[in-house]
């Protein structure tokens, strides 16, 4: 696994410094960004030094190409070097983003500045949201696990560039209180000589009677998040039933499982999480580590929250972690992994 992220900052510095004008109307705003949960977050496009709100799509597309490139070929470098393994043995590489999209993609441009073959097949996935990098990790498992070949997975955000213009709506400022960017990318190889961890299973379930929840509209001013208060109450409905279907295909239950890697798209989805599955208060220590240290960066944030259960050794050997994101739709995903 690999993971990079651009310039820090603090979550009070960019209240004071953009965020408290900006939202000068809305009286709850200051109280949501300090209830957030997140302490730093990483961007291409501090507001408090430039402003990018009223900048038109097309603008922010071609910024997001020039921090993109750089940023993603770190990560996926990283991982290709915690791996040990060579770009050009690279039979896959897929890569996940919702917050930009460029002709020819980021596989391509990637795919030729990191050295990997011309040969290399290539996916992209697109606007699925913070729940990408699991049906991304499907992909790129199956693809393994079928023509025996190495696979690549990168996931690249860089919501930073989509700030919208002052507005009294509140989930824009739950949205500008929460959201930041980040690449993290892995490597899948088949067999298990080596220690990592099995992709066992990928599930998802998709409760299309609330799609209208959580949206991500494209607009002539970047793309626009829309996030009802509702989205942790109609979590709540599915979160045990998606868990217990998974493991319970595998003959498991969740006393088999040591790590939890739960996208953290805020506090308040990961209490409903530990109260639904009736986890230990510690169980979701790497999700709220995350929240803290680098915010939502939707699809690359359940990677940094498995990276950092593997970095602390919370798998056991032969034991399980469950990998769980959430998005449009509504949709919950959920992965079975095994260390080995």
């Amino acid at each position: 696994m690999g993971a990079a992220v651009p310039a820090a900052y603090s979550q009070q510095a960019v209240w004071e410094g953009f965020f408290d004008r900006h939202y000068r109307d809305v009286r709850i705003a200051e109280q949501i960004f300090a209830n957030s949960g997140v302490g730093t977050r990483h961007a291409v496009a501090n507001p408090v030094f430039e402003d990018v709100s009223g900048w038109g799509t097309g603008a922010r597309m071609e910024r997001y190409l020039a921090e993109a490139l750089p940023l993603g070929k770190d990560a996926v470098a990283a991982a290709l070097a915690d791996a040990g393994k060579d770009p050009a043995d690279v039979g896959l590489f897929a890569v996940v983003s919702c917050t930009g999209y460029v002709t020819p993609g980021l596989d391509i441009r990637l795919a030729r500045d990191l050295g990997m073959s011309d040969l290399v097949q290539r996916l992209f996935v697109g606007h699925m949201g913070c729940y990408a990098a699991l049906p991304g990790l499907g992909a790129v498992a199956d693809f393994t696990a079928a023509r025996d070949r190495s696979a690549v997975l990168l996931c690249l955000e860089l919501t930073s560039l989509h700030i919208q213009p002052p507005t009294d709506e509140v989930d824009q400022v739950v949205a500008h209180a929460l959201f930041a960017d980040a690449a993290s990318a892995l490597v899948l190889e088949p067999g298990d000589a080596r220690p990592g961890f099995e992709v066992v299973d990928v599930v998802a379930q998709t409760d299309v009677g609330t799609a209208e929840h959580m949206t991500w509209d494209v607009t002539d001013l970047g793309f626009r998040m829309g996030l009802s208060a509702r989205v942790p109450a109609v979590l709540a409905r599915h979160i045990r039933g998606v868990v217990d279907r998974l493991l319970g295909a595998h003959g498991l239950d969740r006393h088999d499982v040591d790590g939890w890697a739960v996208h953290p798209g805020g506090r308040r989805i990961l209490e409903v999480v530990q109260r639904r599955l009736e986890l230990e208060p510690s169980a979701l220590d790497a999700s709220y580590g995350v929240l803290r240290d680098y915010g939502n960066c939707s699809s690359p944030t359940v990677l940094l929250v498995l990276d950092r259960l593997r970095a602390a050794g919370a798998v056991r050997p032969g034991r399980y972690a469950v990998a769980m994101a959430f998005g449009p739709g509504l949709t919950l995903y959920a992965a079975l992994l095994r260390r080995s």
